[in-house]
């Protein structure tokens, strides 16, 4: 372990949510002296610009590895109590829940009644008869932007306090500003590789975005956060890659916060266009605070990792899909309006029973930080301490980690 009191110079691999929180507890960690020690992130597209940006943010106690998410979901609370993270990042504890219901068809429209095509329909809270039916699926009341008539079950998943959520591109990159207000400095390039000297980390090496340069600089500590990228610069490190899609959507009133796991059963022939058999949907749904409403579908590898996060390609006829789902059950999101349609890259531990690895990586000064599959952004702030424990203790202090070791697979 080296002395703090020499010069170090700590550079992190990729500006994901990862990368940011190892850069914000980096110039948090008590023996951070600015003078002696430099902290660089650099990111080849642009910050939060893949998974970070485009998850569902859900934070939850039962969320995986639990050796490390009690310490993440604490940080997550002090996170947002610190900064103002309810108005920055839409931080706020949510219900979530366990949700089976029968779609309808596409061409299954009720017909509204009353008012400027239905406008003053959707404003209206439900009728006593909707509200018998919700209480008899034992549904919570506040839930009435699912139509009643569909939902054939609701189970609770949390007690209040275990379940809570963040704007994922708002945290992210507010973490990077604050990370940068302590002295972090952002870079935009791609890494080409890392130099070593011996046993021990050199350098790091990449190609600037604005002016396409190659360069060279000095590093004592590299933090290697890349989410699925990880093997463009660990070739041996075991992280692959699943394409996931997702769609935001503005509903045509402001609905009640819950983040729903989903089971929708889709009749036959669903989609007038396309002759179908039935079959099941699962698509997650959660409520935001700015208004809006996020839902995803389920990943798929069939198209390969691109180089950065700028050229990920999305697949319409996905989004088209998940948008078909959660209208199927609710007027209020067929109805609304499509803000974005999206896909990004979650990373996978291929060799682990899920992930992430975090820590030594069997160089001296290298350390990795990445494969932490749909549960990055949850244990984003756990990883970024115990990566700043790393880098200036020797060990992690906070966590009990020894599993999540990369040198067990490397």
């Amino acid at each position: 372990m080296s002395s703090t009191d020499e010069r170090r110079d700590i550079v992190i691999v990729g500006g994901g949510i990862i990368g940011c929180c190892s850069a914000y507890y980096l110039t948090r960690h008590p023996s951070f002296d600015p003078s002696r020690h430099s902290v660089t992130l650099i990111e080849a597209s642009e910050i939060a610009g893949g998974a970070s940006g485009k998850a569902g943010g859900l934070l939850a106690q039962w969320a995986y590895p639990s050796n490390i998410v009690p310490l993440s979901y604490k940080l997550h609370a002090e996170l947002a109590k610190e900064h103002g993270g309810k108005d920055r990042w839409g931080y706020r504890e949510v219900k979530c829940g366990q949700l089976i219901a029968r779609g309808r068809t596409l061409s299954d429209k009720k017909e509204a009644t009353g008012g400027e095509a239905g406008s003053s329909v959707s404003l209206q809270k439900r009728s006593a008869d909707a509200l018998a039916k919700l209480k008899k699926a034992r549904v919570p009341q506040d839930l009435d932007w699912i139509e009643p008539d569909l939902l054939r079950g609701y189970e609770s998943m949390s007690d209040p306090g275990e379940t809570a959520q963040v704007h994922p591109y708002l945290f992210t990159t507010s973490i990077a500003k604050l990370a940068e207000e302590k002295g972090a400095k952002i870079t935009l390039g791609s890494v080409t590789g890392i130099g070593y000297s011996g046993d021990a980390v050199e350098s790091v090496s990449y190609t600037d975005k604005e002016t396409g340069e190659a360069r060279t600089i000095p590093a004592t500590d590299i933090v290697v956060a890349a989410g699925p990228w990880t093997r463009s610069v660990m070739p041996n490190a075991p992280i692959s890659a699943t394409r996931a899609h997702s769609v935001v959507i503005r509903p045509t009133r402001p609905v009640s916060g819950y983040t729903l796991f989903t089971n929708i059963e889709i009749p036959a022939n669903f989609d007038p266009s396309k002759p179908s058999r039935p079959t099941v949907a699962q698509p997650e749904i959660y409520a935001r605070p700015d208004e809006t409403v996020y839902a995803c579908g389920e990943g798929d590898h069939v198209v390969p990792l691109p180089a950065t996060t700028a050229d990920v390609e999305v697949d319409e006829a996905r989004c088209q899909d998940i948008i078909n789902q959660v209208g199927s059950v609710s007027d209020e999101l067929r109805d609304g309006q499509i803000c974005a349609r999206q896909a990004c890259y979650l990373p996978n531990v291929a060799a682990a029973r899920g992930g992430p690895l975090v820590g030594h990586a069997g160089t001296k000064g290298l350390y990795l930080a990445a494969g932490h599959t749909c549960w990055g952004i949850q244990n984003a702030p756990g990883t970024g301490k115990v990566i700043s424990e790393f880098v200036f203790d020797g060990q992690a202090k906070s966590a009990k980690i020894s599993s999540l070791d990369p040198r067990n697979y490397l």
